[in-house]
């Protein structure tokens, strides 16, 4: 009886052929898409994040407006390798290079340069008109 059940199993390939290669590549294959979806989507992304947010942390300089990871937003006083120190409002904190967040626009920074610029346009159609 266990005679035809292994007969039926079948045996393994004879001189080893390259068929049971192929056999187990097939069997990783969904392994290997699953981490490639999984490299393209979160790792790749998550890195260059990390990178840009290393390139913001050596850019700072005095004057910056910074957010922390707290949340808390200020003006840049000191800055040296490891420690920042940081005007909010009326306190000065001294807080971790590496707790800045993100790099802010100065108040009416991104909206005073965007009228500045429609105004220049505007005044440079204007003079075309007169000209006319």
């Amino acid at each position: 009886m266990f005679a035809t059940i292994a007969h039926a199993m079948g045996g393994a390939p004879a001189g080893g052929t390259p068929a049971g290669g192929t056999e187990m590549l097939m069997q990783f294959m969904p392994l290997i898409l699953m981490f490639l979806i999984f490299w393209f989507l979160l790792i790749r992304p998550q890195q260059k994040r990390a990178k840009a947010h290393k390139q913001m942390l050596a850019e700072l300089k005095r004057g910056d407006h910074v957010m922390t990871g707290s949340g808390l937003i200020g003006r840049i006083l000191e800055i040296d390798e490891e420690q920042i120190l940081l005007e909010c409002g009326e306190a000065k904190l001294r807080i971790s290079r590496g707790a800045v967040g993100g790099l802010l626009e100065p108040k009416g920074g991104k909206e005073a340069k965007a009228e500045k610029a429609s105004k220049t346009e505007k005044g440079e159609k204007s003079e075309k008109g007169e000209k006319e």
